[in-house]
């Protein structure tokens, strides 16, 4: 069976040295796919530079715990803050769903607007994700994919991490074992929200990877353990999520915790050989876009 890999830049859009790295990532290095930041403040400039990679997929981050809305502040307010910004943290976002205190209409209507914006900004999204992968929530999947198939968007991530490399993280990182025990178990729980996630997409005809790397290594991605992954990669498809940047001012004045890390990960996916490793080790390099190409196919085929 082949092995096929995604590997995912996140938050395109976020700044402009964000968007630098992506692109040169994809252009030198392994990066094949990346989800825009539709309410970042590099928004246009990512669209403009996506227009020069016509190779590169890109899917839409969809985003309600950063930044302002991009439906009027008025149409969402359970959503924001007395300064017009996204209230809530991820966990936050998921107790006032539980209690009532936010409206599934408001929900919808900034997602809608989100993808609209990409929309008539010419991209043409081959998938969804989220920040912090809030799309995860019971609710909010179900949202996400009604979305999917009304805009056509054929693949949706899927986050239940498949090898998280846990005791190679702590013997190389002991230092940090506190924090890579805590992302574990964020991955855990967000893998228990997803269960039968994958089968739900697919009996609606949306494409997900098999495999997802990327929750329990947040912030560790480097050459070697890239080169880990890339190994240890089992057949059929997989999505590595990845993080690469400049870690400029305008990142640093950010609220991303993720700053020099990214130019290690940039580093490690544009690093000379890296792209040799993954041919000899017999790895197809694709987008989303080419998997919903793959699943279209096979049920027309059906």
């Amino acid at each position: 069976m082949m092995k096929r890999l995604i590997v995912n830049a996140d938050d395109f859009g976020l700044t402009a040295g964000v968007n630098q790295a992506i692109i040169e990532g994809h252009q030198d290095g392994l990066i094949s796919s990346t989800s825009l930041m539709v309410n970042g403040d590099a928004f246009a400039p990512a669209v403009a530079l996506s227009r020069q990679a016509p190779r590169l997929g890109v899917g839409i981050h969809l985003n309600l715990t950063e930044g302002k809305p991009v439906a009027p502040a008025s149409s969402v307010s359970s959503l924001i803050n007395g300064s017009g910004l996204f209230a809530r943290k991820p966990a936050g976002l998921w107790r006032a769903m539980l209690l009532g205190r936010l409206s599934a209409a408001e929900i919808e209507r900034e997602l809608h607007a989100q993808i609209e914006k990409v929309m008539a900004a010419g991209v043409v999204p081959t998938h969804l994700d989220s920040h912090k992968h809030v799309h995860a929530l019971p609710v909010l999947g179900e949202m996400s994919l009604r979305l999917a198939r009304q805009y056509g968007i054929g693949a949706i991530r899927s986050v239940a991490e498949t090898w998280p490399a846990l005791g190679y993280l702590l013997r190389r990182f002991p230092r940090a074992k506190g924090r890579i025990l805590r992302q574990r178990f964020n991955s855990l729980t967000l893998s228990a929200l997803s269960r039968g996630w994958r089968r739900r997409l697919l009996q609606t005809h949306v494409a997900c990877a098999e495999h997802f790397y990327g929750v329990t290594p947040t912030g560790f991605l480097d050459e070697e353990l890239l080169r880990e992954i890339l190994r240890r990669l089992p057949d059929g498809t997989s999505e590595l999520m990845c993080h690469p940047g400049y870690a400029d001012q305008a990142l640093r004045q950010t609220p991303t915790r993720l700053l020099e890390q990214r130019e290690k990960e940039y580093q490690a996916l544009t690093r000379p050989g890296i792209k040799l490793l993954a041919k000899d080790l017999g790895i197809q390099i694709i987008n989303y876009g080419d998997l919903a190409n793959d699943l279209h196919c096979r049920a027309v085929v059906q």
